[in-house]
């Protein structure tokens, strides 16, 4: 498994990891005993997400019976974004490590920029009478000094952030002891955030891409939990160029997708709970691209109105002051 190594902490993170984002709890410590089984050793997650608990059996298991060690391990994990405020970063962190029966992580990322007010008993964000959501206003520079802090007790290896533009990364780099390790973004053939990529490779940020294969199942994910659906959902899986790679190469359109960003240094964490295509979502080293099916996909790119996530599904998010994708400023300078 080729690895990226992580400049600011001096990590190694394997290129191919296991997303597990609307994994049911049986079906996901199925999927993470697979995921093992043929090789992964990088799991990424979330405290909203609702599968550490599921996660950590399994890694128990494994660590516990010398089927792997810990060391040999990258667990991701993500500070919700009902949780932004400096003075809940050691408790949600705490609540993490516990679900994943873990000491450390080895990355530790801020979900999103922007946050809510936290409902305490459903430990999810607070939500108004007409359905908006409740916005903090917390610093998320202010945020990551306490990130720092838990970096030097041990409890985390390396961090970095999630869904930022390039703007709020530049921000917080510049004011940051300890520098990002991660930008982890939405990024697909439809959506390849090129300039986003090239800032971050003047900073020396790694670029993990959420949703490398276009996350087929999210429309249904955002009608069912939040009543919200976008239209003309994409179906990058189904495009007829990448399929008829996917034929010269005698691989999968999501071999070939995820072939495309493994070549420019990207990570990607494809979600999956079948056990085929974890297996093929992993097997990505034995083949190359021609310069001709680079080209090819490099031109699929539809940049901005290839996004899927802009979480406006988050009622009234569009009024937070640190939401990402305001229309008058450029997110991918």
């Amino acid at each position: 498994m080729r690895s990226i190594r992580l400049v600011s902490s001096g990590r190694e993170m394997p290129i191919v990891g296991l997303g597990t984002w609307r994994g049911k709890p049986e079906e996901m410590e199925n999927a993470v005993n697979v995921a093992l089984e043929v090789g992964y050793r990088h799991i990424d997650t979330a405290f909203n997400y609702n599968t550490e608990e599921s996660i950590g059996k399994v890694l128990k298991e494994w660590i516990g019976s010398g089927k792997v060690k810990r060391e040999n391990l990258f667990i991701t994990t993500k500070l919700p974004n009902y949780g932004n405020r400096p003075s809940d970063v050691e408790r949600f962190l705490n609540l993490s490590l516990q679900k994943l029966q873990l000491d450390y992580v080895d990355l530790y990322l801020i979900h999103m920029p922007f946050g809510f007010l936290l409902n305490e008993s459903t430990m999810s964000p607070m939500v108004k009478e007409n359905g908006e959501f409740c916005l903090d206003t917390a610093d998320y520079v202010d945020t990551w000094k306490v990130m720092e802090e838990q970096v030097k007790k041990g409890k985390i290896k390396s961090i970095g952030v999630s869904n930022f533009n390039a703007k709020q990364l530049k921000r917080l780099y510049e004011s940051a002891e300890i520098k990002p390790s991660v930008l982890q973004v939405e990024l697909h053939a439809y959506l390849q955030q090129k300039q986003l990529r090239e800032v971050c490779k003047g900073l020396n940020v790694a670029v993990t891409a959420f949703s490398p294969l276009g996350s087929p199942g999210a429309n249904n994910h955002f009608s069912t939990k939040y009543n919200y659906e976008l239209n003309d959902f994409p179906d990058i899986l189904g495009h007829p160029e990448v399929n008829e790679i996917a034929l010269k190469h005698n691989k999968t359109p999501g071999q070939i997708l995820l072939k495309h960003l493994v070549e420019q240094n990207v990570i990607v964490i494809p979600k999956s709970s079948n056990s085929e295509r974890l297996k093929s979502n992993i097997s990505l080293f034995d083949f190359e691209l021609t310069r001709e099916d680079t080209d090819k996909l490099d031109q699929l790119d539809r940049g901005e109105k290839g996004r899927i996530f802009n979480f406006l599904f988050f009622n009234g998010v569009e009024n937070h002051p640190h939401y990402p994708f305001k229309k008058e400023e450029d997110n991918n300078n």
